[in-house]
């Protein structure tokens, strides 16, 4: 039995720093490591595999020397971190890339993008409907980094740089990831802290309505000097952004608080928003002044000092739309395939049965020296010199607890990413493709995943590594001084979570009991402080090296320019992440102290 020990060193301080080591070497080789490429031009930050890499080895360095871990349990930790990650994340991405290039392989892609734009030729108001509502819409489905490709690719097919599309979809995926995947996050959280769940859910739904009524502006203004265009422009379309975000919010608001729809949130709210944006700019509202990509104006200039007239699609205002409306709606249907599978497979309801399915077909065996067992449907691996092996201590967990499972649950027809690569094949089939298109389909799909399995794997499998050596709770108990402070710090700690881990629901399940105990200790309102972990953590999600990662799987055709687009994408990223983490933590502060009406009051038991 390992029993985790979070002062190794005898000095806080010094227990904390090495704690840190693995992501501090992490981050060092992703953002600030310099180095030169084959042409001789100088970068920071080394390939994403090797940085990966490096931050394992001092992972497994750190976990076995000074915090004592057994090394056979260290491997362990770190193979189910990486079988999860292909099953939890690489899978659910894998699936929504082929189905993307599929579409890309048919040409029907060229009649969503046309669609899309005819929308708004405005490139500010394409980044809200795509980055922003059509991009909750699948988070709230099917999470785990399914909104970063899906939206991701889109806007490159649309002409959106690889670079501007990673970022914006990162910045865009932080208010609804809180009822990710059927609101995974929000039954996890409610799982852990033994608070309840619908309570938890509405606290949540009084903090980010703020942050989702601001992420539009952020959006715009971020895409605008990108994109070489000044402030004025970005808030010219605030009507628009307005109407993006404050649907959205509303809906938020009420749905997050109600037993029927809580665990639905981000999907009722994302679709509204749309509908509701689509609709102001089509009988309402446009711009006065329409905002087109850098290559399009110079494009436009370029063609009027030759006096040929107009530039072409993207400056023009005449061009007529060349679909029917039954092309349209054939393009589409991949992607109404894909919300409604992605759907199915989030309903607890439908989960169960899968898992059910072959019940019958039993089997028991041993792998590695340990059990393997369970049914066709749902096998079961007891992870060897690891599960029931490793027994967190106070105050991470309350005196007696049991020690930490760590089973590999191969639920490969339940999982989020069976039901995405579902909607792919029947959307081939929709599509009615020939062999030679499925067999280019494939052939792309993997050779453009290639680099992100490797690197997800990496990095997941580290997250674990720390999750089981303990080092990731003593980083979280350093915010734990913070006194009438907390608070606000409570949101840097779900943060932090989804840093480590790269998932608001794996934050939530490492930090939602210490976030109770400290709210405890502090005096503080449990509900408050424990749903905070979950909202702040949303912040975390555009830093974390598999998010990011997937984005530059999503929007990087090229693969030297994706393996070395890890640590632009991080540096930019990174101080938005820290500023929403803030705007969180001042929201909780305000809550705790200035507005405590704000805090439902849970149900009577």
């Amino acid at each position: 039995m390992y029993h985790q020990n979070y002062n190794p060193m005898g000095n806080r301080l010094l227990s904390t720093l090495l704690a840190a080591i693995p992501i501090l070497v992490l981050l060092y080789f992703i953002a600030l490591h310099p180095h030169r490429d084959a042409e001789g031009r100088r970068h920071l930050g080394i390939s994403a595999p090797y940085a990966a890499f490096y931050g394992v080895l001092a992972a497994f360095f750190v976990s076995c020397l000074p915090f004592g871990m057994p090394l056979p349990s260290a491997i362990s930790a770190f193979a189910l971190g990486s079988l999860s990650g292909f099953l939890g994340i690489i899978w659910i991405v894998l699936a929504a890339m082929f189905l993307y290039t599929m579409t890309v392989v048919t040409k029907k892609f060229e009649i969503v993008k046309e669609s899309i734009i005819h929308i708004s030729f405005d490139r500010r108001l394409q980044v809200l409907l795509i980055a922003f509502s059509f991009g909750a819409i699948i988070e709230g489905t099917s999470g785990f980094g399914t909104p970063v490709a899906i939206a991701g690719a889109v806007m490159v097919g649309l002409g959106f740089s690889p670079f501007q599309s990673a970022v914006l979809n990162l910045l865009a995926n932080t208010a609804p990831v809180a009822w990710g995947a059927i609101g995974t996050p929000i039954v996890t959280l409610a799982a852990v802290s033994g608070l309840d769940q619908v309570t938890l859910s509405a606290m949540a739904g009084h903090q980010l309505p703020f942050v989702s009524v601001l992420v539009p502006f952020w959006l715009v203004v971020t895409f605008v000097k990108m994109e070489g265009g000044t402030w004025k422009q970005g808030f010219e379309v605030w009507p628009a952004a307005l109407v993006s975000g404050g649907s959205f919010a509303i809906m938020q608001y009420f749905a997050s608080g109600t037993q029927s729809f809580h665990l639905m949130t981000d999907v009722v709210s994302g679709v509204f928003s749309v509908v509701c944006t689509a609709l102001f700019l089509r009988f309402v509202w446009h711009p006065k002044t329409r905002f087109l990509l850098r290559s399009e104006r110079t494009a436009a200039a370029a063609a009027e000092a030759r006096s040929v007239g107009a530039a072409g699609r993207g400056p023009s205002t005449t061009w007529e739309y060349p679909y029917t409306v039954g092309q349209t709606a054939y393009a589409w249907l991949p992607w109404a395939i894909l919300i409604a599978c992605c759907a199915i497979w989030g309903m607890p309801t439908w989960k169960t049965y899968l898992n059910n399915l072959f019940s019958g077909v039993k089997f028991h065996t041993t792998l590695l020296g340990s059990p393997f067992a369970g049914t066709l449907s749902l096998p079961v691996w007891d992870m060897p010199a690891l599960h029931n092996l490793v027994q967190r201590m106070p105050p991470i967990a309350l005196p007696g607890a049991k020690p930490e499972a760590a089973k590999f649950t191969i639920n490969w027809l339940s999982a989020a990413g069976t039901g995405v690569f579902v909607a792919a094949l029947v959307s081939g089939l929709a599509l009615r493709m020939n062999a030679a298109q499925w067999r280019e389909s494939i052939t792309r799909t993997l050779r453009r995943m290639k680099t992100p399995v490797l690197v997800i794997g990496q990095v997941l499998g580290l997250g674990y590594l720390t999750r089981y050596a303990g080092t990731d709770a003593v980083l979280g108990l350093a915010f734990t001084t913070a006194g009438a402070a907390y608070p606000f710090f409570a949101a840097y700690l779900g943060w932090l979570g989804v840093f480590l881990t790269g998932s608001d629901t794996a934050s939530n399940a490492l930090f939602g009991s210490l976030q109770r105990i400290t709210a405890q200790q502090l005096k503080l309102n449990e509900i408050l402080i424990v749903a905070t972990n979950s909202t702040g953590g949303v912040m975390g999600k555009m830093i974390d090296a598999q998010s990011i990662m997937v984005a530059c799987a999503a929007c990087y055709e090229n693969p030297k320019e994706r393996a070395h687009a890890l640590g632009p994408i991080f540096r930019t990223v990174w101080w938005h992440s820290l500023a929403g983490a803030a705007v969180i933590g001042l929201i909780a502060l305000l809550q705790a102290y200035v507005f405590p009406h704000a805090i439902p009051i849970p149900p009577l038991k």
